[in-house]
């Protein structure tokens, strides 16, 4: 029901996530922003299981086959429908034929487009998303791709608008001590804490490379794996730390100093390379 003509640097299908699968070692996946994700499936009535497109950069450009009814969250990309300006976070009708298209956000990294019944690509393990880490779930979205629009919705939204601030390009967020805290130095956690931090270019969808003070380690040796969660901020062997995101692994061996509370990681995979960001104690 709807074809993608261009699928820009990156777009993926996401759902909420395959959770209860990490103790045979797969990961969550899911998408990013769960926030933004969320708010398009509300925007068009979907049940909130339903899966949107996430778009990294902008650059999607696809055409509807029939009539249906879409939505754009998370940064704020320009939404074109057959080269006419068309509204963010509303939702909007595609005829059959039109041609909608998003552009490089100002602001923010991942944009969502949520169609009216939600994408319908086969599950795996409970869900349709696209993890880039393991390889489950759809490939990334190419030219030519076909994709068929489900059944889950409920009764029609009435709903002009969704007013809703853009991303932070300078997110603070809030943290709680890690479950290695010990093995790094007292000053780590100062460091963290109390110092500006910027996203490197060595960044995805696993996690987020910092750069910033180095964090010593207070101890030698090496940690046996350990099951991770989203927001773990692992420190290997160089001090740079690094974020985890929705596809990250679920075990590791570097130990994790500061784990980002769940409600902030929507800014955390709004951050694109280069952006600063800082970490306070929740």
């Amino acid at each position: 029901m709807l074809t993608v003509l261009a699928p820009g640097p990156l777009a993926t299908v996401q759902d909420r996530g395959r959770s209860g699968f990490a103790a045979i070692g797969v990961p969550r996946s899911g998408a990013a922003d769960a926030a933004a994700a969320g708010l398009a499936n509300r925007l068009v009535g979907n049940d909130e299981s339903a899966a949107v497109l996430e778009v990294t950069a902008g650059g999607l450009r696809l055409r509807a086959e029939r009539s249906v009814l879409v939505a754009v969250t998370g940064a704020p990309a320009p939404v074109t429908v057959d080269d006419r300006a068309a509204p963010f976070g509303a939702p909007l009708t595609l005829r059959p034929g039109s041609v909608l298209a998003l552009g490089m956000p100002p602001v923010g990294l991942r944009t969502y487009l949520a169609v009216r019944g939600g994408v319908d690509v086969p599950p795996v393990l409970g869900s349709r998303s696209s993890d880039t880490l393991s390889g489950l779930g759809p490939a990334p979205l190419a030219a030519g791709d076909r994709l068929p629009v489900g059944t889950l919705h409920a009764d029609e939204p009435f709903v002009d608008v969704a007013a809703v601030r853009p991303p932070s390009s300078a997110p603070v967020l809030r943290v709680l001590p890690g479950p290695r805290l010990d093995w790094l130095t007292p000053d780590a956690w100062t460091a963290l804490t109390s110092q500006e931090w910027s996203v490197t270019a060595d960044s995805n969808r696993v996690g987020l490379r910092l750069a910033g003070p180095r964090l010593d380690r207070a101890r030698e040796g090496e940690l046996p794996s350990e099951g991770l969660v989203p927001g773990a901020l692992q420190v290997p062997p160089d001090g740079a730390p690094v974020l985890f995101l929705a596809d990250h692994p679920v075990t590791g061996g570097y130990p994790v100093l500061a784990v980002v509370v769940t409600a902030d990681l929507p800014a955390a995979a709004q951050l694109r390379p280069g952006d600063p960001l800082r970490f306070r104690a929740a």
